[in-house]
């Protein structure tokens, strides 16, 4: 067994591990390449930079000293690494996404957060587009801000009632509705959830014209305005 001299003494680099992990993720794993390939990705992913970090296959495999830890030979180190990533992904810890790229397909993967969760969809919906950036092969066309701080960045404060039907609006439509009535809102100066809840359920209930937002004309907009509102809105 190869021992370990201690951590010196001075100042050393941190990397930042959720709560979560070990009270919620760390006693529920039991494969060590899983927990290896966990903990290093909290490690790799903090060495991005960027709004959008993911890991691809070939960044586990070219930490060569990492790889020689989970096995005797490369071959079952590279094994054992593959396994570690399939039960993270199939805990629920990674998210994974295989994209075509200039050089080909390449497996992306993802920490399960909102940011993760939001960047597999892009990708899913074709909002990305490739890089001839070997560090950065692909970039988001497309991310969209969390629910919460558009909402503080556009309408107010928010309130735990807020915050509970934002969740409710995130499950019950889509996300660009929401971004679109609040921008409604904004533009009508009438900075009130209620208002942006009930353009959301007239499009629900009565449909909504593909293509609103921006390319919209300002006259097509105002007529989704709900009544209620029409005569406290400044022409």
């Amino acid at each position: 067994m190869k021992g370990f001299p201690g951590f010196p003494d001075g100042k050393m680099r941190l990397t930042q591990v959720p709560n979560l992990f070990f009270s919620d993720l760390l006693p529920i794993i039991d494969n060590m390449a899983e927990l290896k390939v966990t903990i290093y990705a909290f490690w790799a992913l903090a060495q991005r930079e960027g709004q959008v970090r993911y890991l691809r296959l070939a960044d586990f495999l070219n930490d060569t000293e990492f790889v020689k830890g989970l096995g005797p030979t490369l071959k079952l180190a590279a094994e054992a690494l593959l396994d570690g990533l399939e039960r993270a992904v199939a805990r629920g810890t990674f998210l994974h996404v295989n994209v075509e790229s200039a050089d080909g397909k390449m497996d992306l993967y993802f920490l399960n957060t909102e940011k993760g969760r939001t960047a597999v969809t892009g990708i899913t919906r074709g909002e990305w587009r490739p890089n001839p950036d070997e560090d950065a092969p692909i970039t988001l066309l497309v991310e969209r801000p969390n629910i919460f701080v558009l909402y503080e960045q556009n309408i107010g404060p928010l309130t735990p009632i807020i915050a509970e039907e934002l969740r409710d609006a995130e499950q019950t439509y889509p996300p660009r509705w929401v971004e679109e009535a609040i921008e409604l809102a904004v533009e009508n100066n009438v900075r009130k959830w209620r208002y942006i809840l009930t353009i959301l359920e007239r499009w629900r209930q009565e449909g909504k014209l593909d293509g609103t937002g921006r390319r919209d004309t300002q006259k097509e907009l105002r007529k989704q305005i709900p009544d209620e509102y029409r005569d406290i809105i400044k022409r």
